[in-house]
């Protein structure tokens, strides 16, 4: 008995549901700090997603990557600041988050790759921050 060879769209297929186990996974196992950074390397997948489909002139696929990264900064990032006990700190954050905001916005109505570069930047800033000051300890810590 023989099979068919597998199609290269099921492959495709197989590792994007294989990925998206793997992420389930890590978010489901995964203390707040960490989710933290799961946010943080989801939008920094969406702008790299971006960047490619700006220079392929994928006007579609620009805006839909853009989109993500502006949901997750937005929805996720920014909404997990908490304003209350955060002080300054949080405000600061709040509008930097905004900054990347404004510029995710600019790169996808201009087609502009320096201001997707600027948000990129600003994002890693923030998330190399948060993964050196905060996750890292969490997860370095004595059970």
């Amino acid at each position: 008995m023989s099979y068919p060879a597998p199609s290269r769209r099921f492959g495709q297929q197989s590792a994007r549901t294989y990925a998206q186990v793997g992420l389930e996974t890590q978010v489901l196992s995964a203390s707040p700090e960490h989710l933290i950074t799961l946010l943080f390397n989801g939008a920094r997948a969406a702008i790299m997603q971006a960047r490619l489909h700006m220079e392929n002139g994928n006007i579609a696929g620009r805006g839909q990557a853009i989109s993500k990264a502006l949901d997750i900064v937005d929805s996720g990032l920014k909404m997990a600041v908490d304003r209350d006990k955060g002080g300054d700190l949080a405000h600061n954050l709040v509008a930097t988050y905004d900054i990347i905001l404004y510029n995710l916005m600019q790169a996808n109505l201009r087609n502009d790759p320096e201001k997707l570069a600027l948000a990129e930047r600003m994002l890693v800033d923030i998330a190399d921050a948060w993964t050196t000051s905060v996750d890292a300890q969490r997860t370095q810590a004595p059970a």
